[in-house]
């Protein structure tokens, strides 16, 4: 099989200006994540982010891609993701046969962190490819091209996933989660999530705490009627719609409350605790 010249350490490829983060991000840091992960980059150790949904996991991963000066390749992943769809395919086109990298294999090849969000969702024999990628080996064979992939110095695997959602059925397999370093993301304390609530809407502090104050409400009732609480990113949806007009009542039933449950008496006891509040 043939090796790649990744490992000469050439300047990043044109190929990937599209995936640079053209402006800084804005992420609250609520600890010393930003530290421990620029520490774990430099000496590109594999990083999983461990968190609920909505607290802000993929806006980090922008955030110190922006901060590192890195092209961040993002892979949403699902179970019927393939190999594949990882590592690249040969396609066909006017000229004949033609391989095409995958999002896996660029990153590697060209200098990239590749971040795969809900890594779980994918299939475990779709997911154990990242491995000879994630130890000392740092290689991605692409059996069907023949090739061997040494990855770029630059290149870095991020996985992110909730642990709420694991079940038998769906969870990492330990020989994958043991080549990863792990950071764990909760939401913020409370006046710090206000402040971002604030600042991404648009709505003033005193309505953005009001919407935490529903939010920490809802958080109590996870495991008791919710499977998931009301997330960051819900509020700052509904401060978006209170800033644009839309009265506070009818923005956090849209944002809040109808997304996350369809029981009627949970809806009520949700309802009520806007009213608390507006």
């Amino acid at each position: 099989m043939s090796r790649s010249a990744a490992e000469t350490g050439a300047p990043t490829s044109g190929l990937l200006d599209s995936y640079r983060v053209a402006r800084e991000p804005y992420y609250r840091a609520v600890g010393d994540e930003v530290a421990l992960y620029e520490a774990a980059y430099s000496v590109r150790m594999p990083i999983m982010l461990k968190g609920p949904t909505g607290c802000g996991k993929t806006r980090f991963v922008e955030y110190m891609a922006w901060k590192l000066g890195k092209p961040l390749i993002t892979v949403a992943c699902n179970e019927d993701m393939t190999a594949s769809d990882l590592v690249g395919r040969f396609l066909l086109d006017a000229s004949g046969t033609r391989w095409q990298d995958g999002p896996l294999a660029l990153a590697a090849r060209h200098g990239a962190i590749c971040y795969l969000d809900e890594v779980v969702e994918a299939r475990q024999d779709t997911t154990v490819v990242i491995h000879p990628l994630t130890d000392a080996r740092r290689i991605l064979p692409l059996e069907k091209k023949g090739e061997i992939i040494e990855a770029h110095p630059d290149f870095q695997v991020v996985i992110s996933y909730n642990p709420g959602y694991q079940s038998l059925m769906k969870d990492l397999k330990q020989s994958t989660k043991q080549r990863f370093g792990a950071l764990d993301f909760n939401y913020p304390e409370h006046e710090t999530e206000a402040e971002i609530v604030a600042h991404e809407s648009g709505v003033g502090v005193d309505v953005a705490k009001n919407l935490v104050h529903i939010a920490e409400r809802a958080r109590n009732l996870k495991g008791h009627g919710l499977d998931e609480g009301i997330s960051t990113r819900m509020l700052i949806y509904a401060g978006s719609l209170i800033a644009k007009g839309v009265a506070p009542l009818a923005a956090c039933r849209v944002a809040l409350v109808r997304p996350i449950t369809d029981d009627p008496d949970m809806r009520d006891a949700l309802d009520s605790a806007v009213t608390t509040y507006f």
